[in-house]
């Protein structure tokens, strides 16, 4: 186990890109990804882990960045909300009003692009499993399974659901 004592240079792949930050052994991956990098599309929610505004993909799994510390990230490759290539999700999102304030959106889409990925056809049951660890005050969740519904169908089959 490494040992952290004080501040430290740390060399993070965040967004396909080396970025080199200097840390505290307790900053977290969030607060280093805002106030550190200007990576501001990950926010603060709870800071405890519990509304999944903060999450992120670490090595293509979502993950609260507010209950990781940066140090734990090196040689790890994340992805913020900056760095999400899914188009058609974003898009499904907007189209299906899947959200409202916009602040539980990030958190939202990283974890239905996690899905999507492990789970290219996914049924009703696991689109709410994969997004119950994120809380939205707005919406009523509705918009959100549709767009990621919505999604799932486009790729596979451009006319449907139209």
């Amino acid at each position: 186990m490494k040992v952290y004592n004080s501040v430290q240079e740390l060399t993070l792949l965040i967004n396909g890109e080396e970025r080199t930050v200097v840390v505290r052994p307790s900053d977290t991956l969030l607060r280093t990804l805002r106030e550190k990098l200007g990576l501001t599309g990950t926010k603060i929610g709870c800071e405890h882990g519990d509304c999944g505004a903060c999450t992120v993909q670490i090595n293509g799994k979502p993950v609260k960045s507010c209950l990781v510390l940066a140090v734990e990230t090196v040689d790890k490759e994340i992805t913020t909300i900056e760095g999400l290539e899914n188009d058609r999700l974003k898009q499904s999102f907007v189209h299906n009003h899947g959200f409202q304030c916009g602040f539980c959106t990030s958190g939202m889409l990283m974890n239905a692009d996690s899905l999507l990925h492990d789970h290219p056809n996914p049924t009703d049951e696991e689109v709410t499993r994969y997004l119950e660890s994120n809380l939205c005050r707005c919406t009523g969740y509705e918009g959100i399974q549709m767009a990621v519904t919505e999604s799932f169908y486009k790729k596979k089959d451009p006319d449907s659901h139209s």
